[in-house]
């Protein structure tokens, strides 16, 4: 075999070994089992995202059409009844959240170290929070993000909200989705 041979076969070997690397490592499996895949957990992100924008469109149509005054039921009240309804049927976990230290109920304040992380990092500004854990050997996102007063009928039960500056997290949604 000519030297011009060799280097042909050579260059070909060197070309099979890379392209076995490079299809393997597209192959390879999750680091852990448990490890959720970039495009699942981005559908999750996606997800949250629309649920956020679902519930808070609610609250506000609950609070300009059927919140008049003191006495009327509360839109955040009804939001958490949905909540809590949602989480029972087994959807996901999603809880409303005071982070002006000053909650309307005592329940609604951060319960674990991730929504008490997560409520420095809103009233810092930021505008989502999140984090991957496993939770029963499954992989769930966990993610917050502010609730700001966008009305003037939200001071009527919560005057301390008149003090807010414009766009601030006055409370947060707490959301746990199982990535699937």
């Amino acid at each position: 075999m000519g030297r011009t041979s060799s280097i042909l076969v050579c260059g070909l070997l060197a070309a099979l070994v890379v392209t076995g690397l490079l299809f393997s490592a597209e192959q390879a499996p999750p680091k852990n089992e448990n490890e959720p895949s970039a495009a699942a957990t981005e559908r999750t992100r996606k997800t949250v995202r629309m649920l956020d924008d679902v519930y808070k469109t609610a609250v506000v149509l609950i609070t300009d059409k059927y919140v008049n005054d003191e006495n009327d039921f509360p839109a955040g009240s009804a939001a958490i009844a949905l909540f809590s309804a949602v989480e029972k049927k087994g959807w996901h976990g999603v809880r409303l959240l005071d982070v002006t230290g000053k909650p309307y109920d005592d329940k609604n304040v951060a319960k674990d170290e991730f929504e008490k992380q997560g409520v420095r990092q809103l009233k810092d500004g930021k505008d989502y929070y999140e984090q991957i854990i496993e939770k029963d050997g499954k992989p769930y996102l966990r993610a917050m993000t502010p609730v700001p007063v966008v009305m003037q009928k939200c001071v009527m039960c919560h005057p301390h909200y008149g003090d807010a500056k414009k766009g601030a997290a006055i409370g947060a949604i707490s959301y746990t989705l199982p990535i699937e």
